[in-house]
């Protein structure tokens, strides 16, 4: 809103209101009042769910520290939400596809994990939403996103094309010449680590279907949107165990998709990183900028001893955003890399379960991989000597903020790793 305002003062030749077609300038400030929102109302709003008795339901399962947890207010994501939602409101163009698609999985998600949290909650009941209907709200947000990227008019890019251009013999390449499609075009490519052609289009895995690939190239697109959306929030809402774990992390994986929506939305550095270029794909910037401010603000109550939870509310919420936030700038086969934390506590649970059954069915007693899934309270968790597995140790417990000091840089080397895998093909 302050954006527009602020552009017709520009057109009045206003001194200072051209300050606001910077995307760098708005990006500072939204980063700026998401943090003061998270900070200075998101005590407010922890010093009401403390007299509404929001507090979080603890099950006793022998981790360290756990207890005293009891009756800490939960479903603070709201604070992340509200900061995340006024500087984007504020300062983004609201009339930008990639804005739009932002603010509604903000919304969408947020409703989701609000409702599993008052069903926990208010109503007692451990189990929260059903799982069903949580699944199927993700994957109608997935569909929501696959389509609007493939029917919107504005979600175009520019395919990068290298050019060798050689010496007046034509007998050596001195250089390579980055150029681009003259216009915007409809694309299925996304981006690919570690190969010289790093752009992939899914619509090459159909090329017997000739005229109708490109068709087929767009619904396996929205599959993959789906897939993505589901696993990356569910994989954030896994991580949600240890104070400030998926807060930090999070945070981390923006700041490295907020650095790629930059080069991206450049035509100057696309080009020079041999990447395609993304008009309005720059704006995203703001609304990293914008997560990052209400992340760290919410830090500020989360970390070791967390004074509020975030719950549902907010895990779910920034496990899809992170997952759409990739999807939009064309870098979703990055998220193995980048969410590496998201992945491995996702498949430690789904190892865990499979290795239980396994051994159920074929000893009749069951045996587990790791003390304890996810995979952070297994360093959590003290060994007893009754986990016969070669994943037991550590035998003692580690203390909560040095698994979550030590997860964090974990999530900043592969954060690094992702936007050096630019560079590396």
């Amino acid at each position: 809103m302050l954006y527009y305002l602020f552009d017709y003062f520009n057109q009045l030749d206003i001194p200072g209101a051209g300050m606001f077609q910077y995307i760098s300038f708005r990006a500072g400030i939204a980063f700026v009042l998401a943090l003061f929102i998270a900070i200075f109302y998101g005590k407010k709003i922890i010093q009401y769910l403390q007299l509404k008795q929001v507090g979080e339901i603890i099950r006793d399962l022998g981790l360290e520290g756990q207890m005293s947890k009891k009756g800490t207010p939960t479903m603070g994501g709201v604070i992340i939400i509200l900061a995340i939602l006024i500087p984007v409101l504020l300062l983004c163009k609201l009339d930008n596809v990639y804005i739009i698609l932002m603010i509604v999985t903000t919304v969408w998600l947020g409703i989701i994990g609000f409702i599993d949290d008052y069903i926990k909650v208010f109503k007692k009941n451990k189990e929260g939403m059903p799982g069903r209907a949580k699944i199927i709200g993700q994957i109608g947000l997935g569909l929501i996103v696959g389509l609007t990227l493939y029917l919107s008019p504005d979600a175009v890019m520019r395919e990068n094309v290298s050019i060798s251009q050689k010496n007046i013999q034509q007998t050596e390449i001195v250089e390579e010449v980055i150029v681009y499609t003259p216009q915007n075009i409809k694309s299925t490519q996304t981006t690919i680590p570690f190969l010289k052609n790093n752009n992939l289009d899914y619509a090459d895995a159909f090329d017997f279907l000739g005229e109708h690939k490109q068709t087929a190239g767009w619904i396996l697109f929205v599959l993959v949107t789906i897939f993505i959306v589901t696993a990356v929030s569910n994989g954030a809402n896994l991580t949600d165990g240890l104070d400030g774990l998926a807060t930090g992390t999070s945070a981390i994986q923006v700041v490295a998709l907020g650095i790629l929506a930059y080069l991206s939305g450049s035509i100057h550095y696309a080009g020079y990183l041999n990447i395609m270029y993304l008009p309005g794909a720059g704006e995203l910037v703001i609304f990293a900028a914008a997560f990052i401010g209400a992340t760290i603000g919410f830090l500020w109550y989360n970390s070791y001893p967390a004074q509020v939870f975030m719950g549902d509310t907010g895990s779910l919420t920034i496990g899809g955003i992170i997952a759409v936030f990739a999807i939009a700038i064309h870098k979703e086969l990055l998220i193995p890399i980048l969410c590496g934390i998201f992945l491995v506590e996702n498949l430690s649970v789904m190892m865990q379960v499979s290795y239980f059954k396994y051994t159920k069915k074929k000893n009749g007693e069951g045996s587990r991989l790791f003390k304890m899934s996810p995979l952070h309270h297994h360093f959590q968790k003290p060994g007893d000597g009754s986990i016969k597995s070669e994943f037991q140790k550590p035998f003692q417990a580690i203390p909560e903020s040095k698994i979550v000091i030590r997860f964090w840089i974990i999530g900043l080397i592969l954060a690094v790793l992702t936007i050096i895998t630019l560079k590396m093909r």
